[in-house]
């Protein structure tokens, strides 16, 4: 990926003197702390930023060669957006346990942490974002390498925005041995470094054209689909997800950058996301929440059952209507929000689910969806939440084992984090993950596009294959402009 160009520094995202003072005294305090303990100490410092800064414009603006970088936005709520840069600590997990793994781990970061508490309703203080691969030992594959089967990021820099309200959070992990002057002017350089400008435009009209092609046979994928009626019907399962990959060959390197500002533009309704690893970067538009958690406050999306959009407004509506009152559709979200309301109940004083689904409308499909709710017996992490809950059967099965067992062998491929939990959490447990759907890893000029589709008992496998091309089209044709 190319770095920014770079540009004079910007005041409005620069330290002032007392901001520079807090920071050298803070990483004082975390060093006199490192050398007590004889362990690393996390320490940050969160400053505000004018509300007209735009945290995603100024990441992709400031990245440097290598350098890690994530994107976590929903423009309709609250221009909420949260972008960061670096690594001050990562976060790495693998096997059944992960999701409890990365939360021991993070609990321990944050636990002999020194930082402010949280001003604003967003994420603020230090932050680990990032995800986990759809299956526990997903990833393996070489193009995956960097995203490994549970990866989070402690960054340097991130930048948060709700509202009106935009903050920058400072984060370093000081070793005894360390200086707090020189952890000091290395923070305070790369804020220098930092940039403001629009984010870039893709080409309109290439001179040379992208190739499209799917890494398997379309043939495949629709055997795929007739093997999983046949084990629906023999009752060895209620549902399962298939998903294919199609690839995209591209005269030049894909930017990122371009691509995050037109599906932020196109899909506001949605989590648009980004995580930037090495020379790769995975990245979409999902419009399944997995799980949100505020204090004893969770909630979810049941979201499973699709058909497509029409410019014709009557025709969009009448395709609403009969994916409502359609029973294929209907079983398959009910069997997503059962199996949700389930395995929140544990922990939770109450759940509730909305009596009947709603549709769910983006660019180019809409679903059905229930909304779910809890009241948490205690503060649950986020992350252990993200255990109970991933995979639901919106994107693996019923039983939810039986369909972990088969997705692979039925699909021949490795997943990696198509489907899997992307998001952040922050010092109190607090967090947001989506599912990561409508999604593509990117690698200089190769991009590999996923999407998937439920099979129940009544499915057809041409029309599941045509089910998984619309919903691949919110990727696509962002990658062919």
């Amino acid at each position: 990926m190319p770095a920014a160009t770079r540009l004079d520094p910007s005041p409005r995202l620069s330290l002032s003197e007392r901001d520079e003072s807090r920071l050298r005294e803070r990483l004082e305090h975390a060093l006199a702390r490192a050398r007590r303990s004889g362990r690393r100490v996390l320490a940050a410092l969160t400053v505000t930023l004018p509300g007209d800064v735009d945290p995603v414009a100024v990441v992709c603006a400031s990245r440097q060669d290598g350098e890690t970088w994530q994107l976590f936005e929903q423009p309709d709520r609250q221009r909420r957006a949260l972008a960061a840069l670096g690594e001050a600590s990562r976060i790495e997990a693998r096997g059944a346990d992960r999701f409890a793994a990365a939360a021991r781990q993070w609990r321990e970061l944050i636990g002999r942490g020194l930082f402010d508490p949280p001003q604003g309703a967003g994420p603020e203080g230090p932050l680990a974002l990032g995800g986990f691969a759809f299956a526990p030992h997903g990833g393996r594959d070489p193009h995956w390498s960097g995203f490994d089967s549970g990866s989070l990021v402690v960054p340097e820099v991130a930048l948060s925005r709700c509202g009106s309200r935009v903050s920058m959070t400072l984060t370093a992990l000081v070793s005894p041995d360390d200086t707090a002057e020189e952890r000091a002017r290395a923070l305070s350089e790369r804020v220098g470094a930092l940039r403001e400008r629009p984010l870039p435009l893709l080409d309109p009209a290439p001179v040379a054209r992208s190739r499209v092609v799917s890494a398997m046979p379309p043939e495949h994928y629709e055997e795929a689909v007739a093997r999983a009626v046949e084990r629906i019907g023999a009752g060895t399962l209620e549902k399962i997800v298939l998903a294919r990959e199609v690839q995209v060959h591209g005269s030049v390197a894909h930017d990122p950058a371009g691509v995050i500002a037109v599906l932020r533009e196109e899909f506001p309704t949605c989590f648009v996301y980004l995580v930037g690893r090495g020379e790769r970067a995975f990245l979409g538009a999902s419009p399944e929440l997995l799980v949100r958690r505020e204090g004893l406050r969770a909630a979810t999306l049941a979201l499973a059952g699709s058909t497509r959009r029409s410019s014709d407004p009557a025709v969009d509506a009448h395709l609403g209507e009969q994916l409502l009152r359609s029973d294929k559709n209907r079983g398959e979200q009910a069997i997503v929000a059962r199996r949700i309301e389930q395995a929140l109940r544990p922990v939770s004083v109450w759940v509730t689910a909305a009596p009947e689904p709603t549709l769910v409308r983006v660019a180019n499909i809409q679903h059905l969806a229930t909304p779910v709710r809890a009241q948490l017996h205690e503060p649950i992490d986020v992350l252990d939440l993200l255990a109970r809950l991933h995979p639901t059967p919106a994107v693996g099965g019923e039983p939810g084992p039986t369909a972990a067992r088969m997705i692979p062998a039925l699909e021949g491929l490795d997943r990696g984090w198509y489907a899997g939990p992307v998001g952040w959490t922050d010092a109190s447990g607090d967090g947001e993950f989506c599912v990561a759907l409508r999604c593509a890893l990117l690698a200089g000029p190769l991009a590999r596009c996923y999407a998937g589709a439920g099979i129940v008992h009544d499915s057809e496998p041409a029309s599941e294959l045509a089910e998984t091309e619309i919903k691949l089209q919110a990727m696509l044709p962002v990658l062919l402009a």
